[in-house]
């Protein structure tokens, strides 16, 4: 039996308003993910059913209370990773691991690009934002992971089961990631560099990183892991499609019937 009936991802006003409805219909319902950061800068005149400005933050502490008077659990956690199951999903966070029957995908779009030349040139030539769907291609290669925090980290760790040369940079940032994950790292054998990448190198796929202070070094693949995990990293990881051009654009209804029990909002 599944810890939870309905898992959401995503406390923004699309997550929320989600466990509200599930919750009130009874459903067991957990949602996840802290408190969106652009949320408390708005001030928001035009939302149906409030006369007076309301502040972006007020806004989400409303809809958190509310979700919350129907039964709804909700839990200031980063997701690490989605797994698909026979029967459901497991949802991976920096604490623990949780099943449900059914997800709701509710993040939006945080996939960072950092300002390196020719990286968009090179994606899909050896940058890549989805270890789960790229890393095979990688068995026995030389790759690389650009970020600090935590979604870097288990990146990491999972390209490790791909291949033994698997090393973290930071772009210049102290890492931010967990004690937990720095052991882990250590006993995968993964260094941590605060290097920051200036510039890919490669003629018809990527081969070497070069870096601000005039140093390179050889690459087969590059996994670009900065921020947190956003919805598009979560769809792929699950196999769904992306459909359409865009940041926001993610699977379709084709897809998203072929992972059941699956939706966006």
């Amino acid at each position: 039996m599944a810890d939870y009936e309905v898992a959401i991802i995503g406390q923004g006003p699309a997550g929320l308003s989600a466990a509200i409805y599930t919750a009130r219909a009874g459903l067991r319902t957990v949602i996840v993910g802290c408190d969106p950061k652009v949320a408390g800068d708005y001030k928001i005149d035009n939302y149906f059913g409030f006369s007076e400005t309301i502040t972006g933050a007020e806004l989400i502490e409303r809809g958190k209370l509310q979700a919350g008077r129907f039964g709804a659990e909700l839990g200031c956690d980063k997701v690490l990773a989605v797994h698909l199951l026979e029967a459901g999903f497991e949802v991976v966070t920096p604490g623990r691991r949780f099943t449900a029957c059914s997800l709701i995908l509710a993040t939006g779009v945080s996939k960072l690009r950092p300002k390196i030349a020719r990286l968009e040139e090179l994606e899909g030539r050896g940058v890549s934002y989805c270890v789960s769907c790229d890393g095979f291609f990688y068995r026995g290669k030389k790759v690389a992971v650009l970020g600090e925090g935590s979604f870097a980290a288990n990146q990491a760790l999972e390209l490790r089961e791909y291949t033994a040369d698997v090393r973290i940079i930071t772009q210049g940032k102290p890492p931010s990631f967990s004690d937990d994950f720095a052991y882990r790292l250590e006993q995968a054998g993964v260094p941590v560099s605060r290097a920051t990448v200036a510039s890919l190198e490669g003629e018809g796929g990527l081969s070497g990183l070069s870096f601000k202070d005039g140093g390179r070094t050889d690459v087969d693949g590059l996994f670009i892991a900065l921020g947190e995990a956003s919805a598009l990293d979560f769809a792929a990881t699950l196999g769904l499609e992306r459909e359409g051009v865009g940041e926001g654009a993610i699977a379709g209804h084709s897809a998203i019937d072929y992972v059941k029990n699956i939706c966006r909002a």
